[in-house]
């Protein structure tokens, strides 16, 4: 009997940990998150303590552990591949670079993190850093970062709205302005390596600390991309990335089909309340949450309003 849909419950990393979160995830979706100050909810994640959970508080991982590649598709089980974020920055967040698999495999024993950012709520003037200025060297930019704020000159600033969508590669340097909630679909991957943290100081007076040497090593200065172009896949329905190790798909205002997909796993995120239905069951995925599509899963009909789809690649 094929796996029906999974509504995951998420984790969430707030106060110290997020400095810059604030309160929009339960604002726009209502979330029940842990204080003021939480930045991010782990839809997805097989992350060592901060794993996102079934209905019956069922990890993620042991999840995988019970049904093995009837879940995840064939590969994919360890390790897992990508984490599913929502994300609320109401201060801007630190400058950042992140390492391939290559450097992240030598160094930390991790994956790599590329990564994605979908836009769901932009505010008045709202921008991220992506990338740095066209013609920055390496050594400009660590001698610009070791001065501290000499190093916001060299950022390349962009202006965003609600609907797009930025492909951030291992390397590209990247920040998220204030004012801004995202989705954001990446490798499975915590490795961050921080340039600038913008001079705050904690209740200690303390400074966050940077990772200058990793970030420079890591650092690609020739990385620059626009927004993503959406392409149709079917009416209502677009392919927003197809990349190495993720794609994703938008839906609005689509009913119809959704076939399982047996090389994968899939991800569906509601933006708008959707409904799932098969042969012996349905289910109501209110604004914000997440169902695991298994790749031993049923086809399903679907009503989505607006919702997001993302699935490693193959």
């Amino acid at each position: 009997m094929p796996i029906a849909p999974i509504l995951m419950n998420p984790a969430y990393r707030c106060g110290g940990a997020t400095p810059w979160g604030g309160e929009g995830l339960r604002m726009l979706f209502g979330k029940d998150i842990p204080d003021e100050r939480t930045g991010e909810s782990l839809e997805v994640s097989a992350i060592p303590g901060l794993e996102s959970r079934d209905e019956n508080g069922e990890t993620l991982t042991a999840l995988i552990a019970r049904y093995g590649e009837r879940l995840t598709g064939p590969g994919f089980t360890a390790p897992f591949p990508l984490l599913l974020k929502l994300l609320d920055a109401r201060d801007t967040l630190s400058v950042q670079v992140h390492p391939d698999d290559a450097y992240a495999a030598k160094v930390e024993g991790k994956l790599g993190k590329t990564e994605a950012w979908h836009i769901l709520f932009a505010g008045p003037g709202a921008e991220l850093v992506y990338g740095v200025r066209p013609g920055t060297t390496k050594e400009e930019l660590l001698q610009a970062s070791q001065a501290g704020a000499a190093v916001e000159k060299l950022l390349r600033k962009v202006k965003i709205k609600a609907g797009e969508t930025y492909y951030i590669p291992a390397g590209m340097v990247h920040a998220i302005g204030a004012g801004v909630i995202l989705y954001e679909i990446q490798q499975s991957s915590d490795v961050t390596y921080r340039f600038y943290d913008w001079e705050r100081k904690d209740a200690y007076g303390c400074k966050r600390e940077l990772h200058l040497k990793k970030a420079i090593d890591v650092t690609d200065v020739n990385a620059q991309l626009e927004p993503a172009e959406e392409k149709q896949i079917e009416p209502g329905r677009m392919q927003l990335l197809n990349e190495k190790y993720f794609g994703l798909e938008r839906f609005r205002d689509f009913e119809g089909e959704l076939k399982a997909d047996a090389r994968r796993f899939r991800f569906l995120t509601a933006v708008r309340e959707c409904r799932l239905s098969w042969p012996d069951g349905e289910m109501r995925l209110r604004p914000g949450c997440t169902a695991l599509l298994p790749a031993d899963g049923y086809d399903l009909h679907l009503r989505a309003p607006g919702a997001l789809m993302a699935y490693p690649t193959v």
